[in-house]
């Protein structure tokens, strides 16, 4: 029986929820050397150490969505979720991942080793421990089939084109996701969007908690400093095909390691980050038969099918079909959903 082919997706920050608490040490307690590699960065900075973020009784939106405990709790339960993928019946063909997700892609090709991912994930989730740097708000562009909305992306368009108008609004699309837009900016901006914008589904637009306006100009400086911190040196080359936030391909035998080192710590941190086409690309690209999304959580899934169903991917049309779809053979499995996760593993 030949394997079948899987495009992995890796989740960004808002995927540890109050639902996940305890999702590493429910799924990966016998696990023990990359907590280890993460805490030994966080010990001397006097963080938290992340299992025991992970076994508290009660999940607090505070200290678990902050950055630098979000970051490094989602890295460890995602890539030990990589590498619970059962080799005898997929084989992944390609990996992306969702903003904060592109470091643990990294991870899972190769391109930096454990040690280094956790290096670089404190690092970048640690960034805004003294203070954010602008917000971020997500608001949808689709209707509730789950297509495109024209009328959705004028107004999103004509918003951007008012802020760009007055010096002292700064507001940007940050992060294409599928059926959202994510956008940054500073507090005038994103009060300017909350008032604009009119409400749907009695949530958006919503503002993200403990978020700060990443994949926009305003995280330069932050670019700049990552940079000091963090050596080219922690850099390699992908096992695995990685498509990024351009959706541009890393391929495995001609990536440069300085190329990719400027994309993750430069390009990427201050421009915006297209979800959309990293998935659009990689299923036209490596024609997987499934897409895997590692845990914690499932916030990612309704933005991978929406961005499948924006280019018809093996009959997707709107919401209906990928529900009846996922109902008798799914084309997307989550690994934080107990159900799907038993079809990986």
């Amino acid at each position: 029986m030949s394997k079948e082919k899987v495009l992995v997706v890796c989740p960004g920050r808002g995927t540890y929820n109050k639902g996940e608490l305890g999702y590493l040490h429910r799924h990966h307690g016998d696990k023990t050397r990359l907590v280890q590699e993460i805490n030994h960065i966080r010990n001397p900075l006097g963080q938290d150490d992340i299992l025991e973020l992970d076994r508290l009784e009660k999940y607090s939106t505070p200290r678990h969505t902050a950055g630098e405990n979000a970051s490094p709790l989602i890295y460890a339960c995602a890539h030990h979720d990589f590498s619970q993928i059962n080799s005898d019946k997929y084989e992944v063909v390609a990996v992306t991942g969702n903003s904060m997700g592109w470091y643990i892609a990294l991870v899972c090709v190769g391109v930096l080793n454990t040690q280094a991912g956790a290096q670089l994930i404190n690092t970048m989730g640690s960034m805004m421990t003294d203070g954010l740097i602008g917000g971020q708000l997500i608001y949808p562009i689709v209707d509730e089939a789950w297509h495109i909305d024209p009328h959705k992306l004028h107004l999103v368009d004509q918003l951007l084109r008012t802020a760009s108008t007055d010096p002292s609004i700064e507001l940007y699309t940050s992060i294409k996701l599928g059926g959202f837009i994510v956008l940054g900016g500073n507090q005038k901006g994103l009060k300017l969007a909350s008032e604009v914008l009119p409400p749907e589904q009695l949530r958006y637009p919503m503002k993200l908690y403990n978020h700060a306006a990443f994949h926009t100009p305003m995280l330069e400086g932050t670019s700049v400093q990552a940079r000091r911190l963090l050596s080219k040196d922690l850099f390699g080359m992908p096992k695995i095909p990685v498509i990024d936030g351009q959706g541009h391909i890393w391929q495995t035998l001609s990536s440069d390691p300085h190329l990719l080192y400027h994309y993750t710590l430069a390009t990427q941190v201050y421009e915006q980050y297209n979800f959309t086409a990293a998935v659009q690309v990689s299923v036209k690209e490596f024609a997987p038969d499934r897409v895997i999304i590692l845990g914690p959580g499932n916030t990612l899934g309704g933005a991978v099918a929406q961005a499948l169903i924006q280019m018809q991917w093996k009959g997707l049309v709107d919401k209906a079909s990928f529900i009846a779809r996922q109902k008798t053979d799914p084309l997307i499995l989550a690994m934080g959903m107990p159900e799907q996760r038993q079809l990986v593993v």
